[in-house]
């Protein structure tokens, strides 16, 4: 990780001299990552007039204004800030396409100050079943994906957020528990929970 941290930083003073490659290298280096994070938390209803690839070309333009402010003042870690930008770009993008329709309570809290749109129940649900039934089951999974939301909405919050980050956006123990602004035990101790329950609800609703 230390290592990471000194090859962005001389990345970024390359940026800083003008060397515009050196953001785009950085910026490859986890876009994967992000690509995954947007997936989970793009707004259903906005299917077919944006896709990932869209919001993440926009959060390159914005971190490439901003890097210069990362570099005079790297306060957190490198790509939990990469995430809150591109999550701050997707809750902006949110706002102009659905306007009144966004809800201020579907927002992820984060520890540093931002927003970023919730990774819904019925998101959640559809990446459980992508793995659990065939696309020519469309009734089945249908039925299924309602009664697991259901099923979702009566986790705690916290538990299903720790469940989003840790297993579809795949950050570490210690990633997950700077996003919540918890400890770093008691984000492991939520992970094992919600698992258990997660796996409790599966098999009742299999």
């Amino acid at each position: 990780m230390a290592s990471e941290s000194s090859d962005i930083q001389v990345l970024l003073g390359k940026a800083q001299a003008g060397d515009k490659a050196a953001l785009a290298e950085i910026f490859d280096r986890y876009r994967e990552r992000l690509r995954r994070m947007v997936r989970l938390r793009l707004d259903r209803r906005l299917q077919g007039r944006l896709d990932p690839s869209d919001v993440l070309q926009e959060a390159y333009l914005d971190f490439a204004k901003r890097a210069p402010e990362y570099a005079a003042n790297p306060a957190m870690d490198f790509f939990l800030w990469l995430r809150l930008l591109t999550g701050q770009r997707l809750l902006v993008l949110h706002r102009q396409h659905l306007g009144t329709q966004m809800r201020d309570a579907g927002l992820e809290v984060s520890l540093y100050q931002g927003a970023l749109p919730q990774a819904t129940t019925h998101s959640l649900a559809a990446q459980l079943l992508g793995h659990l039934t065939s696309p020519t089951q469309a009734a089945q999974r249908a039925e299924l994906q309602i009664r697991l939301q259901e099923a979702l909405n009566r986790m705690d919050p916290v538990d299903r957020e720790i469940i989003a980050l840790r297993h579809f956006e795949e950050l570490s123990n210690n990633e997950a528990a700077a996003v919540l602004g918890i400890k770093k035990s008691a984000a492991s101790n939520r992970y094992i929970r919600a698992l258990k329950e997660l796996r409790e609800i599966m098999q009742v609703e299999e």
